[in-house]
C-alpha cells in the first residue's frame, strides 16, 4: 500500500490577523464537520481564556484532508510573550503560512515568528487577509513583507514565496485580488504545489521528539510531537532520552493522531506524522523516544531567555484564605513546578524567602495568564510588580528592546 502524503503547516501571524478563523475554514471546507455537527468560531480557541480575550495562548493540533494529503494543521500564540509556544511546534512542521493584515502590514510579532522560521529553512507562504477593508493597501504591504524578508536574512529559496489574497471570515483565499472564486481552494493547492511531503523514513529506527504535553483524567499524561524517523506502535518498548540525559525503558499504551479537530485511536504512526502518546508517567516537553535496539536522541528544544520576572509571594494579608483554598508556599511551589513541565518558556527561581519565588517569563501578558489560570484553579498569592531582566556581557549591560506599534487619529 503506498504511503499516505504528509505534509505539517503552522499558520503564523500577528494578534488578531486572523490566524485561528483561517484554521476554521480548513475545517468547514475540508469536510472535517459532519452535516448536521454545531460549528462554533474560532473553535481551536478551546481554552476559557482563549475564549475571553479572543487570543491564541496555547499551540493545538488538527488535521484535514485534501485529494490524496493529509495536512496537519497547527495553530500558534502570535504574541511573542508565548514564543516558547511558537518555538518548539515550529520544528515539527514543513511550511507556514504568513498571514498579514492587508492594513496594518507586518508586526512586530510578525517578526519574531518569521525569524524562527526563516532559521529553520522553511519556505512560507504568504497570504494578506482582510483584503475587504476600506484601508487596504496591498502592493505596499506586500513591499514591506519583502523588506522583512531582506532584514531577516531569507535566502533567495524563501524569498521566492507565492502570495494569496484573503478574506478568512468569508472562508476566501485568491490567487488574485480580483478573482470571483468563493473557498480556499487556491489555499489547499499552493500548499501542496509549495511544499514537499515528508520523506518515507519508516524503515530507519525511531525517532519521535515531544513537542507537547497534555492530560487526560483516564489515561494520564498525554506527550504530542512528530515522528521524525520510522514508525510507533502500541505496545511497542522503547527508550525515553530525557532532557537530563538519562535514560528509561518505557511502553506505549495508546496512540492517536488527529482528524479534524478528533483524537483517532490508532495502532501504528508513521514518520512525518504528528501523533500523542500514553503510557509515560515523567514525560517531558523536548525528550526524544527513541528504537530500544538504537538510541539516538535529537537536540533538545531551545527557547530564547525570559525578558522579565514578578515575585510570586504567600499571601500574609488580613485578608489571606478568602478567596482560593491553595495559600500555602508548597502548594504555590508545587503549581508553578507543574507549570514548568508544560511551558518551557518559564524560569521559577526559590529566592531568600520560603514565601517567594521569582518567575521569569517573556512578557507580561504571558505572565498574568499564568496567574489568572491559578486564581481560576483556587490559588490565592500576592504579586510584585514586574521587573525587567538585565544582562551582563563583558562587563555591559543589556536589557530587553520592545517594539512599539501607535495608531494616532
Amino acid at each position: 500500500m503506498e504511503k499516505q502524503k504528509i505534509i505539517n503547516l503552522a499558520v503564523i501571524a500577528h494578534v488578531d490577523a486572523g490566524k485561528s478563523t483561517l484554521v476554521d475554514e480548513f475545517l468547514k471546507q475540508s469536510g472535517a464537520f459532519g452535516k448536521n455537527e454545531d460549528i462554533v468560531n474560532r473553535v481551536m480557541d478551546s481554552d476559557d481564556l482563549e475564549k475571553e480575550r479572543g487570543i491564541t495562548i496555547y499551540s493545538k493540533n488538527c488535521s484535514v484532508f485534501y485529494k490524496d494529503y493529509k495536512i496537519n494543521i497547527v495553530d500558534t500564540p502570535g504574541h511573542a510573550d508565548f514564543s516558547s509556544e511558537v518555538e518548539r511546534i515550529i520544528k515539527t512542521v514543513d511550511t507556514v503560512i504568513l498571514l498579514v493584515d492587508s492594513s496594518e502590514g507586518p508586526m512586530p510579532q510578525t517578526r519574531f515568528v518569521l525569524k524562527k522560521s526563516l532559521e529553520l529553512g522553511l519556505k512560507p507562504i504568504l497570504l494578506i487577509n482582510k483584503i475587504d477593508k476600506k484601508d487596504a493597501r496591498i502592493e505596499e504591504v506586500i513591499a514591506l513583507v519583502y523588506d522583512l524578508f531582506f532584514d531577516l536574512e531569507a535566502n533567495e529559496e524563501q524569498i521566492e514565496f507565492p502570495i494569496l489574497y484573503g478574506i478568512a471570515k468569508e472562508g476566501i483565499v485568491r490567487y488574485k485580488v480580483n478573482d470571483d472564486n468563493n473557498d480556499i481552494i487556491p489555499l489547499f493547492e499552493t500548499i501542496i504545489e509549495h511544499t514537499e511531503c515528508y520523506p518515507n523514513l519508516d524503515d530507519e529506527p525511531l525517532q519521535m521528539q515531544i513537542s507537547n504535553l497534555n492530560y487526560d483524567e483516564y489515561i494520564g499524561r498525554l506527550g504530542i510531537g512528530r515522528v521524525y524517523k520510522g514508525t510507533i506502535k502500541v505496545g511497542e518498548q522503547v527508550i525515553l532520552c530525557k532532557n537530563d540525559r538519562t535514560q528509561q525503558r518505557c511502553t506505549i499504551s495508546k496512540l492517536y493522531n488527529y482528524e479534524g479537530i478528533k483524537r483517532k485511536n490508532i495502532t501504528e504512526a508513521y514518520s512525518g506524522d504528528i501523533v500523542i502518546i500514553a503510557g509515560i508517567s515523567d514525560l517531558s516537553i523536548g525528550e526524544t523516544i527513541c528504537d530500544k535496539d538504537y538510541i539516538d536522541p535529537l537536540p533538545p528544544i531551545h527557547v530564547d531567555e525570559p525578558t522579565l520576572s514578578m515575585n510570586f509571594i504567600v499571601n500574609t494579608s488580613p485578608f489571606a484564605g478568602r478567596s482560593g483554598k491553595y495559600i500555602t508556599s508548597r502548594n504555590i511551589k508545587e503549581r508553578l513546578e507543574r507549570e514548568l513541565e508544560i511551558n518551557v518558556g518559564l524560569k521559577v527561581e526559590e529566592t531568600d524567602s520560603t514565601d517567594t519565588f521569582k518567575v521569569s517569563g517573556r512578557g507580561e501578558l504571558g505572565l498574568t495568564v499564568l496567574i489568572e489560570n491559578m486564581r481560576r484553579e483556587g490559588y490565592e498569592l500576592a504579586i510584585s510588580k514586574p521587573q525587567v531582566i538585565y544582562k551582563y556581557i563583558d562587563g555591559k549591560r543589556y536589557e530587553p528592546v520592545e517594539k512599539v506599534i501607535c495608531e494616532v487619529p
